[in-house]
């Protein structure tokens, strides 16, 4: 069997093109790094490393590279005879590689290939594969829409796997954490026949997208946030400082609260404690080597009204639960400043140009919510005084 892999990055070669290929798949990697899509090609193999006691290395074969911006219609060719199509790209990217998809999907149908096949995003987002679907369905001719409906599924995904800042001579070697989860959404597959192991099946999928981000997105971020406004460089630097563990603690609480309250079928509070325990223990990593720079980047979208901070907050509120820490935490995002990241200037520049307040309604879209507008804009102006 094949699989399509758009992204060809870190996370691309060190998790899902590994697990691929640990089923017996070959991985065609859509990318558009020359460096790597030439090296794929030329060596067809490589090797990534668990960072853990032992540094055990793994070996990954049956590999190739299709560079999409040189060779778009090569990636069509490989889509209308593969077994499945995967992402780990970025959610900003989906939508730029939507065209392409549906191109290869409509070839495939075109070209009578009617075996059920599913399109899969690994991205660090809820319900990933179905924003890929709409981005899809948007080039898609009316006409094609039933068949690709009948053949075509796009089952959402939750992935969990810290790959830190690389330093490597070789372009292809990844090093990865030794623990890994996927898990996919069974009843919005199409080819159920194909069930990978190292991956978790799940009739409800949300459940699993919210516990991981809730727990290790929000948890990884407060990290580096709570770090940045003390000074620190590194997550594994700032986590051994007790305020900072203190803090991500504190969040992880009010987050396991909120994930109990809407869950409990599912997770006990046992489970839920378990799980964060195992989440401390994987950025206190002393193998893993994370720049808080790295983990804090694109601050904007961090405090989208949907995402990891923001929507825990708005939920806990409605529950009459706590979420004072992650108020907390969102007034030091505010102060997050890293040259290198677009995101995080331009923040810093609306700061400095606009009204606070509405600064804050801009990036978080708490446009009917006064009172916590009012609550992030003091923990951000307690945050800055601490600071001076």
């Amino acid at each position: 069997m094949r699989a399509v892999h758009f992204g060809a990055g870190n996370i691309g070669r060190g998790f899902i093109g590994e697990t691929l290929n640990d089923n017996g798949f070959g991985v065609d990697f859509v990318d558009v790094n020359e460096t790597i899509i030439d090296e794929l090609n030329k060596r067809g193999e490589y090797d990534i490393e668990l960072a853990a006691p032992g540094k055990k290395k793994i070996h990954v074969t049956n590999v190739d590279g299709i560079n999409n911006g040189k060779d778009p219609k090569k990636v069509v060719e490989a889509i209308k005879s593969t077994d499945m199509i995967t992402t780990a790209i970025g959610p900003k990217i989906l939508p730029i590689i939507a065209p392409l998809i549906a191109e290869g999907l409509t070839a495939r149908i075109n070209a009578g290939n009617t075996k059920p096949l599913d399109v899969i995003a690994c991205e660090n987002m809820i319900g990933g594969s179905s924003h890929l679907k709409e981005y899809v369905y948007s080039h898609l001719d009316d006409e094609i829409k039933p068949q690709i409906d009948q053949y075509v599924g796009f089952p959402n995904a939750a992935v969990d796997r810290i790959v830190p800042i690389q330093n490597h001579d070789d372009p292809l070697f990844v090093s990865v954490e030794d623990f890994k989860e996927w898990v996919i959404d069974e009843s919005q597959m199409k080819n159920k026949d194909i069930k990978l192991k190292g991956v978790d099946y799940a009739e409800d999928l949300e459940p699993y997208i919210e516990r991981k981000l809730f727990s290790v997105n929000t948890g990884h971020a407060t990290v580096a946030y709570t770090g940045k406004s003390l000074g620190y460089e590194t997550i594994g630097d700032a986590i051994k400082d007790p305020l900072v563990l203190k803090q991500v603690k504190s969040v992880l609480g009010e987050t396991r609260a909120l994930l109990y309250s809407k869950w409990h079928q599912i997770f006990t509070e046992e489970s839920l404690e378990e799980y964060h325990t195992k989440i401390l223990h994987r950025f206190q990593n002393p193998y893993i080597s994370d720049d808080v720079a790295r983990v804090g980047r694109t601050p904007i979208r961090k405090l989208g009204y949907d995402e990891r901070f923001i929507r825990p907050i708005r939920e806990l509120k409605e529950r009459g639960l706590d979420y004072s820490a992650l108020v907390t935490t969102v007034g030091r995002i505010y102060l997050f400043d890293e040259p290198k990241d677009a995101e995080s200037q331009k923040l810093q520049e609306m700061l400095k140009t606009d009204d606070l307040q509405q600064v804050i309604i801009t990036t978080t879209g708490l446009k009917d919510d006064q009172d916590l507008v009012d609550q992030i804009a003091d923990s951000y102006q307690t945050a800055k005084a601490s600071i001076k």
